[in-house]
């Protein structure tokens, strides 16, 4: 009974930490929109975010994760490709921020556990039933909801997002592909790396002035949260199982709409609600399906 009462105890703390994670995954989004609002560009939020970030990365690593690891060329090729969709998606978003609410560009965003798994068939030879091509069918019905490209409420920053989207699951297939073979902290030091070479040149030549206490804090607080939610998100997986924890990933839209109104003034639209409602059932059922007896169909 002791047992039992720890396990739940740890996956409790598992929960509480996946909350966290994703709190500090909408602190970033709310501070870049606070920013970008206030005329700062997205190469200079981009390269604060990488810059911080690749910072933090290797104070806490202690070259611990290098020791002894040799990667291969298909290795390399595969970490290069995920840094480079990883910083064009934080590009995008951090651009579209300047136009588009927070709660839209979070449901959007969404949409990248349904486009794993349609990309899952042509890149990793998985076999999906008739329940998953049916919750991927739904949740794209979801982002036309909230996308309506055919309204006179579209604006073109939202391609930006459905963009970010996409790359956040190819991400996240490659993430799947080097899974074993290289350790987390060597993929967040290449990602971290290759995002602050590349921006740093963008950076400077797109660079406005920095004025003001609140400011600079926010600046710099940006990479701050990344680094630190993707560290909870990391560590709430040794205490329960994805399967548990993946629901309370959607806790990032009730943050992004609270920020959005507290900050903004901003309250989502009734499509937008509508969209982002029929996505999470989409990923639930994804989910739910995953994790049934007998794997996903």
């Amino acid at each position: 009974m002791e047992a039992l009462a720890g396990r739940q105890d740890r996956a409790g703390l598992g929960m509480v930490m996946m909350l966290a994670a994703w709190f500090m995954f909408a602190c970033t989004d709310s501070s870049v929109k606070w920013l970008v609002l206030g005329g700062l560009g997205a190469f200079q939020l981009a390269f604060a975010r990488y810059g911080v970030a690749l910072i933090l990365s290797v104070i806490s690593m202690r070259h611990r994760a290098f020791r002894g690891t040799r990667l291969t060329p298909r290795q390399i090729h595969l970490l290069l490709i995920r840094a480079a969709l990883l910083v064009t998606s934080t590009l995008s978003n951090f651009y579209a921020l300047r136009y588009l609410s927070l709660t839209m560009t979070a449901a959007i965003m969404f949409s990248s556990p349904i486009i794993v798994s349609a990309l899952a068939v042509p890149l990793l030879g998985e076999k999906i039933g008739p329940w998953r091509w049916f919750a991927i069918g739904l949740g794209f019905v979801g982002v036309l909801c909230v996308v309506r490209p055919f309204g006179a409420g579209f604006h073109w920053a939202s391609a930006l997002i459905v963009y970010n989207a996409t790359a956040l699951a190819l991400f996240s297939i490659i993430t799947r592909k080097l899974s074993g073979e290289v350790a987390t902290q060597v993929m967040q030091i290449w990602a971290g790396a290759m995002g602050t070479l590349v921006l740093l040149p963008l950076a400077i030549w797109s660079w406005q002035p920095i004025s003001g206490t609140l400011t600079w804090a926010l600046y710099l607080a940006i990479g701050a949260f990344a680094w630190t939610g993707h560290e909870i998100f990391a560590r709430a997986h040794r205490y329960a199982d994805v399967s548990l924890l993946m629901p309370f990933s959607y806790s990032y839209l009730v943050y992004m709409a609270g920020a959005g109104w507290l900050l903004f003034g901003a309250l989502p639209d009734g499509m937008t609600l509508v969209g982002a409602g029929i996505i999470v059932v989409s990923g639930l059922i994804i989910w739910w399906r995953e994790n049934r007896p007998g794997g996903a169909t």
